[in-house]
């Protein structure tokens, strides 16, 4: 459908003139995404308040067979949220739909609108006494309704799970304009299909997630962070193992990053400095979680580093002092990938396979990216307690980065077929989007592909919702 000046004035009549963007300079900042690897075009970008405003457009939108992009915080790693360059898709922000309607800590529950950004969220959950543990780079931009759309995972998925494991229902305005209230405040509910998760994860593409019921934690009485140096991935692996066997539930994080991921973010971070004053081939940071005491979480830290030290599994290592000590441990670890880019191009892979297998993953695909690349600089990095690596290639120092980066989908292709190998998951928590919807058809089985086209064309059988993603 074209966006004629008639219909343009009839979505604007939904949420009025001043929420309505027509200007270029204006509609800008929604058409720049974080890799600046996809671009796209629009003539209109909404910004609804209110479901209602949300239902209308939505209707309208089916009525006129106009195409939806439902966009949050913009922070989107696979261009799900970007429109196509046709200019004739209309952007739909739930920037404004940003109220936290109820927070319950007797009942361990918050209710949020899609609009709220992840960090707000995470603050009113602990006015209240509460801990929410979803925890990314991105929190203080991202906003909870794409967290839900992209079933984000993030630091603490070990501990807690990814955002689908910490929602219990939610708010949905389906293509046609209806609205889905499955606001669910309880844990066990088997009253027929959990529809939620049909949208949660879905990308925008059944419908648009307006609010969430969200699950909260008690705040942790103590904290413990670790920062150690080893030899290899197979030595981390034992680590890990190590850490469950001491720690349980309370280890909330266990990060694997290689030397060369560390040299970048000393060197592109502002206020990031290596903790250890050797030089080591991996490190790992540690995160305890105690709901007993911060004495308990030093000494769960302290048993796991003795027995790793008399075990020859640690070469050195540092103990957090202070909160800000721990907060600069991990600000080192979340400005990894962002310390990637003045290296030059980067060619990015964010993959999960088998936890015991992935220093077995990690030299495979090493030695298929060095065949590929000589002199690829391989920055392996990520979440080894939920077998969720970032493993992306940095270009040769001095390599052309075009030339480099036209290289993209080889060696995708490459690396995605070992994960395949390996059982694991081509997307492990940043959603498929523009970027990988080809790849899907050599991941899914056939009949999976079936089911989830036949679910697309049941909900939304006009084709409106974020068409030209996911499937």
């Amino acid at each position: 459908m074209t966006l004629t000046p008639e219909l343009v004035a009839r979505f604007i009549a939904i949420v009025g003139e001043k929420n309505a963007l027509l200007n270029a300079h204006d509609i800008e900042p929604y058409l720049i995404e974080p890799r600046e690897k996809f671009g796209g075009k629009t003539g209109l970008v909404l910004r609804p308040s209110t479901v209602d405003e949300v239902s209308a457009i939505l209707k309208l939108a089916t009525e006129t067979g106009t195409a939806i992009v439902p966009q949050g915080g913009n922070t989107g790693l696979v261009g799900g949220q970007m429109p196509d360059d046709t200019g004739q898709q209309v952007i739909l922000s739930l920037s404004r739909l940003n109220r936290i309607r109820s927070v319950e800590p007797a009942g361990n529950l918050i209710i949020v609108e899609a609009g709220v950004v992840l960090q707000k969220l995470q603050e009113a959950a602990e006015q209240a006494g509460r801990l929410f543990p979803l925890s990314l780079g991105s929190e203080g931009s991202c906003q909870i309704g794409g967290n839900l759309s992209s079933n984000a995972g993030g630091t603490a998925v070990l501990a807690y799970g990814n955002t689908r494991e910490l929602c219990l229902g939610v708010e949905v305005v389906l293509p046609t304009g209806e609205i889905l209230n499955d606001l669910r405040y309880v844990k066990k509910d088997n009253t027929g299909y959990d529809l939620k998760d049909l949208f949660v994860g879905a990308e925008g593409t059944l419908g648009v997630i307006t609010a969430a019921v969200m699950k909260l934690f008690p705040l942790p009485k103590g904290k413990g962070v670790a920062y150690a140096g080893l030899n290899s991935p197979e030595d981390a692996l034992k680590l890990l193992g190590l850490a469950q066997s001491h720690a349980g539930a309370a280890l909330t994080g266990f990060e694997l990053m290689p030397r060369i991921g560390v040299e970048f973010s000393v060197a592109h971070t502002e206020g990031v400095r290596d903790p250890l004053q050797g030089v080591h081939n991996w490190y790992v940071l540690i995160d305890i979680s105690s709901s007993r005491s911060a004495e308990d979480a030093r000494e769960t830290i302290e048993a796991i580093l003795t027995e790793a030290f008399e075990a020859g599994l640690v070469e050195d290592a540092t103990i957090a002092d202070s909160t800000a000590q721990e907060k600069s441990f991990w600000h080192m670890r979340e400005a990894m990938s962002m310390a990637q880019k003045p290296e030059g191009g980067s060619i990015k892979h964010d993959i999960s396979v088998p936890v015991a297998r992935i220093p077995e993953f990690i030299a495979e695909a090493d030695a298929a990216v060095l065949d590929m690349i000589p002199g690829a600089r391989i920055v392996s990095f990520g979440h080894m307690g939920d077998g969720n690596l970032h493993y992306n290639i940095t270009q040769p120092a001095g390599a052309d980065k075009e030339a480099f980066l036209a290289r993209w989908g080889e060696v995708n292709a490459r690396v995605h077929g070992i994960v395949r190998a390996y059982k694991g998951s081509i997307s492990a928590e940043h959603g498929i989007g523009q970027l990988k919807r080809k790849e899907l058809s050599q991941t899914k089985s056939p009949v999976a592909l079936d089911l989830m086209r036949r679910i697309k064309a049941s909900f939304d059988p006009a084709g409106i919702m974020n068409p030209g993603k996911v499937i």
